[in-house]
């Protein structure tokens, strides 16, 4: 017999220990991605959409990607470079990389 006691503090403990990981729209408005990506349309950056079809079956894009959001990058999509994003931490990157990867 499952024991609910252990059953539901393993739940709660699983969510206290993810919520820096977990992805929405909500973190990357927080994080302020949305000043230069938006989902279906390019602004500054890439849209999310156009990034998922790209690196969608990349076996390497989380990582890869995940370092570009916190040290910057360039070259991907155009002359105008990523800027690095210091207050995005390397797990919200992760979170963040998974969230837009989803988006196809």
């Amino acid at each position: 017999m499952v024991d609910l006691r252990q059953l539901a503090a393993a739940s709660f403990a699983s969510l206290l220990t993810s919520s820096a990981a977990f992805a929405s729209a909500e973190l990357a408005k927080s994080k302020n991605c949305v000043a230069c990506h938006s989902v279906e349309r390019k602004m500054i950056g890439p849209p999310y959409k156009a990034m998922a079809e790209r690196y969608g079956k990349d076996e390497s894009a989380i990582k890869v990607l995940s370092e570009k959001i916190v040290k910057g990058g360039g070259g991907s999509w155009g002359q105008l470079p990523m800027p690095p994003q210091p207050s995005v931490s390397p797990e919200e990157a992760e979170a963040l990389v998974k969230w837009i990867l989803s988006q196809q």
